[in-house]
């Protein structure tokens, strides 16, 4: 499972006009599943999400997590994270899970995710999405659960 995170001071997700996830301070992460992908991975990816420290301590290091801040979860399906970009001039998406795989996974982190934080927005699995983001420093992290 791969998991784009960055810190933000506020992100949305819309489709068809309609705003379906919004958080203020905290992390956006979009988030691939790939083929062999189950719960080891997305247990993996959860814990990571909610403990990875990227927020800023006392003395402005980076040694708070999103379970230290309270902070919000807006997680966003985005399969194109797992293509294989190393040749040629287009991706090639054999790395990701099928919709059906993908879409249960998915499904299964978010459903974790909201029984272990309290404020967890999501995207909508295979929509057009536009999400809208204001990057909190900007911090990016790849994260890759295997």
């Amino acid at each position: 499972m791969i998991a784009l995170i960055q810190r933000v001071s506020q992100a949305s997700v819309s489709v068809d006009g309609e705003t379906v996830g919004r958080i203020g301070a905290g992390l956006l992460a979009l988030v691939a599943v790939q083929p062999q992908d189950g719960q080891a991975q997305t247990g993996r990816t959860l814990e990571r999400l909610l403990g990875y420290r990227v927020f800023a301590d006392a003395q402005g290091r980076m040694n708070r997590s999103l379970r230290d801040t309270g902070g919000g979860l807006l997680l966003v399906p985005q399969f194109t994270l797992a293509a294989d970009t190393r040749s040629g001039l287009r991706p090639s998406f054999t790395a990701a899970a099928t919709p059906e795989h993908g879409r249960h996974w998915f499904e299964r982190l978010v459903e974790q995710a909201r029984a272990a934080h309290a404020d967890v927005q999501t995207g909508r699995f295979g929509a057009h999405m536009q999400v809208a983001l204001t990057n909190d420093g900007p911090v990016t992290f790849w994260l890759e659960t295997r």
